[in-house]
């Protein structure tokens, strides 16, 4: 480990020295009934400036109890719970243990049209469905992001790749005032937003948009974040724009631009770079640097980095990203809610990579060595519109129309060499090709809910549809060289293939009471999807590409229906929300395929059982219980089922299998969260299992020169379980946050396969533990050492190796200090070894980024110089493990630069202005 990290975990630890303290506690009860009091929000202030000093929750008893330091000037012991006045108690001082004891508090009895005098909002209400926390309970440096906010909030828990969950549950949605805001994913809100624009963050059960309108309750086990406007500045003018220039040839610079006035939200955003970044961040320390925060991961799975679906690079390659976009909201004729969003996309990515792959066999062991020099771009449109429209207290339309279009553009060279067990030389290949990809979908969600008179009675007709279509140009050059007799591949040719692929949903769904908390269910639906595609291939005549090759041409299309009545069961108690369907899927599934001249039909109906549904249980505030399971069938897809050779790579032929049977899918998930208020402390265990029955899986024989043919089989069973622990605690006494949490995850899976008519199988097992820790003091100093570990192991049966096995380890320190005054210094150092690599690649490596920032006239502005790797050793060597291979690679990245960048912090608000004392004034 770092000396460095050894150096901050002593000053850590050897500075959190909290003085003396002493106890206080407590019992919260009804006046009336004399009955405990759950959630109810206790928390101390200063008399003075009303600033909290520390709170916590009742438990079940409802009880208190928390410690803090000895305080020599007046407080206030305050008592919050909704429905219920708020109880206050001020001391001139505290300085040995108190017993509160039974605190009675009374239920409200406002009137309408009474006006009401607040005092300051508790740092955390716990209502029926929604956990609410007051913003400005919770301190962040000036400057601050919401993304900084939602760190400093108990049970909320932020990874390194961006991924939000509280008290466990992954956070899926992001609203602003109950709208999105320029995308669902709520990076651009959480990254740009002003912490101090917050006046709540709302945390409630993702719904389904049929599910919000009609007013069922939530099957999903993720979370929703509503982060609420302070009513201040609600209607006003806020903004940023950062410009900033580099070693290397390093640029960066974006602007972000707000109106709010009451309904009405108009955003502006544009970003230019070329330091893999998204362009969009609020972040104090290193704002628009890609990976600033020692970031070894993106947004997506491939490596790339994005919003609102849209891909600009990532790790592999360096990316050169423009982007504009507008984003409006607003309320029309009292009845129509809307919000819609457009952006203007275009990146350049350039890479360079090397492969090292062992590929496994069950006699032996092949290797293939690779190098590849790629540029490619994209440019996009995309347009999102949000309709709520209510017709009246009983009726309700959604609506959702969505258009994307993008093109690309790809340009890349490769070699490629693969020998056997004694280096003798296979085969070896070289391609220069040249891509463009011309990408057209639109799409639209909409729903109507009606609600009955009768209580619990009601019907909602969902539709879902999109429309795809993909055009591909392809000029290709290449020459697959063979050692023995077999011809040599040469070609010279271009490809056209193009896909429309349509998709349409209807479902319809009636529920009527059966008891208070017990619905019948009723729903049918169908789906249809329609695909069709053409390859199209030209070789080189001597004069232009008009030689058809008909091996290397065809036409496929499928078009499936599925029919799913159900009958079910809904219940909705106070505690205890589930849901059940059950019904016969009918199945019709129809592929053609005209290949050579021979048109081929495969038309198969299929009757299957189909089974989902969910169950959720709160036991108490804190704790709760989720699970679901669905049954159902997966088709095969054309080419799978057709007699069509796929000769597009002149190293793999794919064919079809006439006889392969749909595959049964079986998923369960289980999940249980508990968090404490009271400790700030919980922890979420969650796991699952999903299995396949007659999986299709590749079957593939390679002839002697390591040429492969595949096909497709069913294989009896292959599945996949996970299982996780997580655990985090913090502690605040005054200015000083401690938070440190542990995890550790298991996934298991078995895959089988065909290789050379061999069946194998492999079971892999993937070991991931992490520890995390934060200390700060408000406004001065943060200190977070983390330290993940991760462990990959694959065992194989009918295999030339019996295991393969690595692990990574990967350690960060990251450091931010607000001292001296006016300045932000930020220190991100992170260390990665990945083990059993392959000879020529790196095993290790350290990522050190630092940052110095400086706030002036009158904070509006902030110039700062930023180091990226300022060690100049980072890198892209990972290694892969297949059920068929060992892959090691390595990929272009960023390498030490330089930035000087200067922003400018726009900001004009209006409205209420509050009163004295914090006291606010509602009617």
């Amino acid at each position: 480990m770092p000396k460095s990290l050894y150096l901050a975990l002593l000053v850590l630890f050897s500075t959190v020295a909290f003085g003396q303290t002493l106890s206080l506690k407590g019992k919260v009860i009804d006046q009336t009934t004399k009955l405990p009091i759950e959630s109810a929000t206790v928390y101390l202030t200063s008399v003075k400036d009303s600033t909290i000093i520390d709170y916590t929750i009742t438990n079940k008893m409802g009880t208190f109890s928390f410690k803090i330091k000895k305080i020599d000037k007046p407080v206030a012991l305050k008592v919050s719970y909704i429905s219920y006045q708020d109880f206050k108690e001020e001391m001139t001082s505290l300085v040995n243990d108190k017993d509160f004891g039974a605190i009675e508090l009374k239920e409200a009895t406002n009137q309408l049209d009474e006006v009401v005098v607040k005092a300051e909002i508790p740092p955390i209400r716990i209502k029926k469905d929604t956990l609410e926390f007051n913003a400005a309970s919770f301190k962040v440096g000036a400057d601050a992001n919401v993304e900084a906010l939602l760190k400093q909030l108990p049970g909320v828990e932020i990874t390194p790749e961006g991924k939000i969950t509280v008290n466990g549950q992954e956070v899926n949605n992001i609203l602003v005032n109950g709208k999105p805001f320029f995308g669902k994913d709520g990076k651009i809100a959480t990254q740009n937003l002003p912490a101090e624009l917050i006046d709540k963050v709302q945390v409630v059960d993702t719904k389904t948009k049929a599910e919000e309108i009609s007013g069922e309750a939530s099957g999903s086990q993720e979370k929703t974040i509503n982060l609420t406007i302070q009513e201040e500045k609600n209607k006003g003018f806020f903004g940023k724009v950062v410009a900033g220039t580099g070693s290397d040839k390093r640029y960066e610079s974006s602007l972000l631009l707000n109106y709010f006035k009451g309904e009405r939200k108009v955003s502006v955003l544009a970003s230019s770079n070329n330091i893999n970044s998204i362009g969009f961040s609020m972040d104090e320390v290193f704002d628009n640097m890609g990976g600033g925060r020692n970031s070894s991961v993106f947004y997506n799975d491939d490596g790339s980095f994005g919003i609102n679906n849209m891909s600009f690079g990532g790790s592999r390659g360096i990316t050169r990203s423009n982007l504009v976009g507008v984003n409006y909201q607003d309320k029309w004729m009292k009845k129509i809610d809307q919000s819609g969003s457009y952006y203007f996309s275009n990146a350049e990515t350039e890479n360079t990579s090397r492969t090292d792959r062992i590929n496994l066999l069950p006699e032996g062991k092949t290797f293939t060595n690779s190098n590849g020099l790629s540029r490619s771009g994209s440019n996009g449109h995309t347009l999102d519109m949000d309709f709520e429209i209510a017709i009246d207290s009983l009726n309700t339309i959604y609506i959702n129309p969505n258009f994307q279009k993008t093109k690309n553009y790809n340009k890349s060279s490769r070699n490629q060499v693969t020998v056997n067990e004694a280096s003798d030389e296979l085969n070896s290949s070289t391609n220069d090709d040249y891509s463009e990809n011309d990408f057209t979908t639109f799409g639209t969600e909409a729903s109507y809910s009606k609600q009955f008179l009768k209580k619990n009675r009601g019907m909602s007709i969902n539709f879902e549809s999109e429309f795809q279509r993909r055009d591909n140009f392809l000029n290709t050059n290449s020459a697959t060289l063979f050692t023995d007799t077999t011809p040599d591949d040469i070609r010279n040719q271009n490809q056209w293939d193009k896909t429309n692929n349509d998709f349409v949903k209807l479902e319809v769904r009636f529920g009527e009471p059966i008891a208070d908390s017990l619905r019948l269910s009723l729903t049918s639906e169908v789906t249809y999807r329609n695909i069709k595609n053409s390859l199209t291939t030209f070789d080189f005549d001597g004069v232009d590409y008009n030689d058809f090759n008909d091996l290397q041409s065809n036409e496929t299309s499928s078009k499936a229906t599925t029919f799913f009545p159900s009958t079910g069961l809904i219940l909705g108690k106070n505690k205890t929300n589930g849901r059940i369907n059950i019904g016969p899927e009918f199945v019709t599934f129809d592929a053609r395929s005209n290949y050579l001249g021979v048109t081929t039909n495969r038309n198969k109906n299929y009757v299957f059982p189909r089974i989902k549904g969910y169950i959720s249980h709160r036991m108490g505030k804190s704790k709760s219980i989720y699970s679901f399971y669905d049954f159902g069938v997966q088709l095969p897809q054309a080419n799978q089922v057709l007699p069509v050779e796929n000769l597009s790579n002149p190293l793999s032929t794919f064919v079809g299998n006439d006889a392969l049977k749909p595959t049964q899918r079986h998923n369960l998930y289980f999940s249980f969260n508990d968090y404490d208020y009271q400790s700030r402390s919980g922890y979420y265990i969650y796991s699952g299992f999903n299995l396949s029955q007659d999986a299709v899986v590749s079957s593939t024989v390679f002839d002697t020169n390591f040429k492969a043919t595949t096909t497709y089989q069913n294989v009896d069973v292959v599945y996949n379980s996970y299982f996780g622990v997580n655990w985090n605690k913090s502690f605040k006494k005054e200015k000083r946050t401690l938070r440190y949490g542990a995890g550790i995850n298991f996934n298991y899976d078995a895959n089988k396969g065909l290789t050379n008519a061999v069946e194998f199988e492999s079971k892999g097992l993937q070991i991931n533990p992490r520890v995390n820790l934060t200390w700060s003091i408000d406004e001065l100093i943060t200190i977070a050492p983390s330290y993940r570990y991760t462990l990959n192991t694959t065992n194989y049966k009918n295999y030339i190796i019996d295991n393969a096995q690595n692990f990574v380890h990967n350690a960060k320190l990251e450091i931010t200090s607000y001292v001296p005054k006016k300045f932000v210094i930020g220190s991100d150092f992170g260390y990665n070894y990945n083990s059993n690599i392959a000879d020529g690649y790196k095993k290790d490596f350290y990522l050190w980024n630092v940052s110095l920032g400086y706030n002036f006239f009158k904070d509006q502005f902030l110039a700062k110089v930023k180091v990226y790797d300022l060690l100049d050793q980072n890198q892209n060597a990972t290694r892969t493990i297949t059920p068929t291979a060992i892959i090691d690679s390595e990929n272009t990245v960023l390498r030490r630069y330089v930035m000087f960048s200067l922003t400018c912090k726009l900001e004009k608000f209006g409205g209420k202005k509050k009163a004295e004392g914090g006291i606010f004034i509602t009617d």
